[in-house]
């Protein structure tokens, strides 16, 4: 029978919390089913539509995931990026009280083509551009693939870091002011190259975060974030004065 210090709360907010607790305390694990519509009717002594109610509240707060014909589980805890802030993502990594790690792909100055001129509003004088790829990893999983072209004139020494110690975005907010920030989210299906870096399923979308930065009136940095949309959400947060 359910117990709670709240008796006035309603029956359905008392099955949230019943189930919320059991989530909190480890015993239903991500991705663990959880007590059925009849199993919380037994052994809470519940309506069916009370049930019902909790498990679907709990579902639209993306805390259980429903399978019709299968049954309903814990969802997977999702990797939450910030949409208008910039941040270093080993630094929200280890804020999580995880490790962060990382898989470089390629650190280069590469020739600058038409169309990466036109991305990032250069002169096609200018010769060279920096290019980083690079797949940023949480507890050794994948988390996000960065493709990232520099401004070499504006920033001559990022092609020298050592990407194993520091990243893209923390050499960046250390070392060029940051004026202006542009970002543009986005979902597509990942390219052969993007799932095999994420190791992504078949049929999963990307959420992908474009993000262009400027330093006094000059576009500094062209980054596009990957991550796998089963695993990753963005938040913002606008607070009025």
């Amino acid at each position: 029978m359910i117990h709670a210090t709240n008796s006035i709360a309603p029956l359905y907010q008392k099955v949230k919390a019943h189930i919320l607790k059991k989530i909190e305390q480890g015993e239903l694990a991500s991705s663990s089913r959880v007590p059925s519509e009849n199993e919380l009717v037994a052994e809470l002594k519940v309506s069916r539509m009370t049930a019902n109610r909790a498990l679907k509240e709990l579902a639209a707060e993306g805390i259980l995931t429903r399978v019709a014909g299968v049954g309903t589980f814990v969802a997977e805890a999702q990797t939450k990026g910030h949409l208008v802030e910039v941040r270093n993502i080993a630094e929200e990594v280890r804020e999580r009280g995880h490790s962060y790690s990382n898989i470089v792909v390629t650190h280069s100055a590469i020739a600058l083509t038409a169309a990466i001129a036109t991305k990032m509003e250069l002169s096609r004088s200018v010769k060279t551009v920096y290019h980083t790829t690079i797949v940023h990893q949480e507890d050794e999983k994948m988390l996000q693939v960065e493709d990232r072209y520099v401004n070499a004139q504006a920033a001559p020494e990022y092609i020298q870091i050592d990407l194993k110690l520091t990243t893209p975005a923390e050499y960046l907010l250390t070392n060029v002011p940051l004026h202006k920030v542009e970002h543009t989210v986005r979902a597509a299906m990942p390219s052969k190259t993007i799932k095999t870096l994420l190791k992504m399923d078949d049929n999963v979308p990307c959420l992908i975060l474009d993000r262009r930065t400027w330093s006094s009136g000059n576009l500094i940095s062209v980054a596009h974030l990957y991550h796998s949309a089963q695993s990753f959400s963005l938040t913002e947060t606008i607070q009025k004065e």
